[in-house]
This record gives C-alpha cells, sequence and structure tokens, in this order.
C-alpha cells in the first residue's frame, strides 16, 4: 500500500517497481508533477522509504510509457503532456468500458446484478461519508466485476491498461465527483437490469467523458500544459 506521505508498506519485493510507477504516474496525471519537472532517484527512493533499483525500474517503465523522458545532464524529467492527450485516454476508456458493459447487459443474471447493487450500496455509503480511500477502493472493485461477467480477456487487459492513467486518488476526494459517479451507477445497474446494451454505453461514455472534463480543467487552473 501508499499512504499518504507517499511511503510504501506491506507491498512484495515483485510489486514494488509497478507501485512506486502507479504513485509517479498518479502524480503526473493530477498535475502534482509537471511536464518537464525532473524526478530525482534519491528523493523518490528516500520518500518512499526503498532503495534506488526499484524506483530506477519504475522510471523504465514511465519511459516505455512516454510518461517521463531521459534528457542529458538533467536525468528523468515529465514529459508533455496537452489537453488532447487527456481526452484522447478517457474516450478510450470509455468505450472500451461500455463495450464489456454492453457484453454483461445480454446475459447478466439476478444474482450477479444483486451482487452489483450490494457493491453499489457500500460504495454510496463511503461516499456520503467522504471516505476517499474506500470510494478509491469500491469504486475499482465496481467496474472490475463488470469487467470480470463481461467475459472479454483481453479487452479487459485493454481497459486495465489504460486506466492506469486515471488518478482516482483526485476523483475519489472531490464531492462533485462523487456525486455524479452515484448517479452514472445507478443509471448504468437500471440500463444493466433493463437488459439494454443500447443504453449502457452512452452512461458508460458520460461516466468517463466527464472525468476527463474535470482533470482538464483541474490542470488548466494549475497552468501545466506544455504546449
Amino acid at each position: 500500500m501508499v499512504t499518504d506521505r507517499g511511503r510504501i508498506q506491506n507491498v512484495s519485493q515483485p510489486q514494488l517497481s509497478e507501485t512506486v510507477a502507479s504513485l509517479l504516474r498518479d502524480r503526473i496525471m493530477s498535475g502534482q508533477l509537471r511536464p518537464g519537472e525532473r524526478i530525482r532517484l534519491e528523493e523518490v527512493a528516500q520518500e518512499t522509504g526503498l532503495s534506488i533499483t526499484p524506483v530506477r525500474e519504475a522510471l523504465l517503465m514511465l519511459r516505455a510509457e512516454d510518461m517521463v523522458e531521459l534528457q542529458p545532464r538533467r536525468g528523468h524529467v515529465v514529459a508533455p503532456l496537452s489537453r488532447q492527450d487527456i481526452i484522447d485516454v478517457f474516450s478510450l476508456q470509455g468505450h472500451i468500458a461500455g463495450e464489456l458493459a454492453a457484453r454483461v447487459a445480454t446475459g447478466i443474471t439476478p444474482d450477479q446484478l444483486d451482487d452489483l447493487r450490494q457493491q453499489h450500496e457500500r460504495l454510496r455509503r463511503a461516499a456520503q461519508a467522504r471516505q476517499v480511500s474506500r470510494v478509491e477502493q469500491l469504486e475499482y472493485e465496481f467496474h472490475r466485476r463488470i469487467n470480470r461477467l463481461a467475459d472479454a480477456r483481453k479487452l479487459s487487459w485493454l481497459l486495465r491498461t489504460v486506466t492506469r492513467y486515471t488518478p482516482s486518488r483526485f476523483y475519489a476526494a472531490d464531492p462533485e465527483w462523487r456525486a455524479g459517479m452515484i448517479a452514472d451507477h445507478e443509471a448504468l445497474l437500471d440500463a444493466l437490469e433493463a437488459r439494454d446494451p443500447e443504453a449502457v454505453r452512452p452512461v458508460m461514455a458520460r461516466h468517463f467523458t466527464d472525468g476527463a472534463e474535470r482533470l482538464v480543467k483541474h490542470l488548466d487552473g494549475l497552468g501545466v500544459w506544455n504546449e
């Protein structure tokens, strides 16, 4: 796990590099690390309580994703990011998630729907209680359950890959996003109960479009664009 201070605890050795990469990825996408900003290995290692090795491996992962660049005499810096990048990533998320959910709508059972409604109720209570970490966790679990029901391993893998670029803590901490998320989930559950795949797709698209708009507005306010 990663604490609010960024220190990594209770994580097995094979997971360390990916956990550091996830931490840095989230900071880049939420504007805490800005395009052109240098990422110092020693500082990240000290903050997370790790050795240099998993931090270096994490930066190699992020270089492969074009999230960071290695520049002469500067080391690792955050790669350029644009508004269109955000829109593209979230549009792709919405399209894939919509297709997965549409497949679920054609064959969902009453027991499966009841399980999703129970998960949504837990999420709703956490949102009302402003439990940010729990909202983050339960939102992830809600969508993961839907994706598993689709029984589309490769498509689900693609979605997991692209959703790595969603700064989930940023959203979970936003009360307006939490309210919109609850409304979107309720509309999604109604469409699933109606077994209406064509109603599912626009709900999912709206869910991710809203996320893109909120993030772009946030980054606009921070003035992070390297354009």
